[in-house]
């Protein structure tokens, strides 16, 4: 089955719209941690870590295997390229907004030098 690449996106963007999510990747980055050791410092219970790490589990952010009792969890950062890649696109556009900005502000520079005024 092929994923819609803009669902994969959103599930991406929606997965890191939680801060208790993005402190789990934080937290990830480290290595693999299972789940009571990722929801102890969110002071949260297992229940709703686990709910959290489904969300990521969707959006494929993260993965967890089932080790007897222990779900261990890590992290896949290949969708955050993805979404990194689509942001990129919009960098450029900021970066040309604020190039045009200086060229303005160059302009009234030179007009007032031109004139003689200070400021």
């Amino acid at each position: 089955m092929v994923l819609d690449p803009s669902a994969q996106l959103n599930d991406v963007f929606h997965a890191l719209a939680h801060p208790a999510r993005r402190e789990i990747l934080r937290r990830l980055f480290d290595g693999e941690q299972n789940l009571s050791e990722l929801s102890a410092p969110l002071k949260m219970s297992f229940p709703a870590a686990s709910k959290h790490v489904r969300v990521l589990e969707k959006a494929k952010l993260v993965r967890r295997r089932i080790e007897g009792r222990s779900h261990l969890c890590r992290i896949d950062a290949k969708p955050l390229g993805k979404a990194n890649d689509w942001l990129e696109g919009y960098r450029r556009l900021w970066e040309e907004s604020f190039q045009r900005l200086d060229a303005v502000l160059e302009e009234m520079k030179a007009q007032e030098k031109k004139h003689g005024r200070r400021r």
